[in-house]
């Protein structure tokens, strides 16, 4: 006899979202997020649901890889008791190493599967320790009058911090848009993000023009690419303005070393990029560390956000949150999950699981 939480079905599918802009990065500016919905059935007749968002610029899956690799683990993940989540996570880390967006998207359909059979929804589950975080929004890649309009559209929404992509064009380009978007939302606290866009010498002009044009940094998100260690470190001594790790940061293996050398001040983690099991490992060497910690995302429709969501909230101890992509796609099929009230996201409304069905 089956128990209750036995795996039963796996079912997955292309899930294709169009943009309301291309979201333009220093590595590429997708104008479509080629994610993939999960559906994951337990004895009980219950379904959770989850989303692989496959990013190529910055990690080289693509939705066909990602598709792929949930099928190759498919039959093994049947019969599993889906109590096992920490095993289940460590086997699927072991089985698809490269293709953490596909663990992601087992583990989020897993989880929500869990959360709606014990009637318990998921910021309780990681621990209860909020239920809303206050979030940023990107302004993404481009010319000085697209940085201009997507300030204006990003304060009219009530976001008093913004997030600026940098990197895709030279130092000096970059500080003429940040006086730009300073001139247009002057109160907003900025971010600045360079995907691994610069050199250190490229970083060094960028901060260095920003102090010089007297515009305020809170955080410098990856200025070198993600194998530049020594420049992450030598970044992080040098710089005024606290320096964070994403590309650098994928596994708890990276934050150890990004904590022992001095490579960051905080890190960004993304459950796409690691999944759900290693970012927990990650958070909890982070907070040993005395790191700071963003929670960010892929390009993700509201139910991955909505599932970043529970875990932040639920874990707490998050000095930022970058869960602002949902509001970039231009229409999907999802109900419920989290709500939104000017800058701030909540999901303390939430019954059980993640709290986004299909419409």
């Amino acid at each position: 006899m089956l128990l209750p939480t036995t795996i039963t079905e796996l079912h997955f599918e292309p899930l294709d979202l169009a943009l309301t802009e291309p979201f333009a990065i220093a590595t590429g500016a997708p104008d479509m997020a080629n994610n993939v919905l999960v559906r994951l059935k337990l004895a009980d007749g219950t379904v959770g649901l989850g989303e692989s968002a496959p990013l190529t610029a910055v990690s080289g899956e693509t939705q066909a890889s990602t598709i792929s690799a949930i099928a190759s683990v498919r039959e093994a993940l049947l019969g599993r008791d889906a109590r096992g989540w920490r095993p289940i996570g460590a086997w699927l880390a072991e089985a698809l190493p490269g293709a953490p967006s596909a663990r992601c998207g087992i583990e989020l359909a897993l989880l929500d599967a869990l959360g709606r059979h014990y009637r318990m929804p998921l910021f309780a589950f990681f621990g209860g320790a909020g239920t809303g975080l206050d979030i940023d929004m990107t302004v993404t890649a481009g010319d000085e009058a697209h940085a201009a309009s997507s300030a204006r559209a990003i304060v009219a929404r009530g976001i008093r911090t913004l997030k600026v992509k940098v990197g895709a064009l030279s130092a000096e380009e970059d500080v003429r848009r940040m006086v730009v978007i300073r001139r247009e939302a002057p109160g907003a606290r900025l971010f600045a993000d360079a995907n691994g866009g610069y050199t250190v010498a490229q970083a060094r002009t960028f901060l260095e023009g920003l102090e010089a044009a007297g515009i305020p940094l809170a955080l410098f998100e990856q200025p070198v690419p993600r194998e530049d260690w020594e420049g992450m470190a030598e970044l992080t001594r040098s710089s005024r303005v606290p320096i964070c790790a994403d590309e650098s940061a994928r596994t708890a293996k990276d934050v150890l070393r990004l904590a022992r050398e001095g490579g960051a001040h905080g890190i960004n983690l993304k459950l796409m990029k690691s999944g759900v099991v290693e970012s927990l490992a990650m958070w909890n060497l982070a907070r040993a560390s005395g790191m700071e910690l963003m929670m960010g995302g892929m390009v993700e429709s509201t139910l991955a956000m909505s599932f970043a969501a529970h875990f932040a909230a639920g874990l707490g101890g998050f000095d930022y949150a970058d869960l602002d992509t949902h509001l970039f796609i231009r229409e999907h099929s999802f109900q419920g999950g989290l709500r939104m009230q000017d800058g701030r996201v909540d999901i303390g409304h939430v019954q059980a699981g993640h709290g986004v069905d299909l419409g």
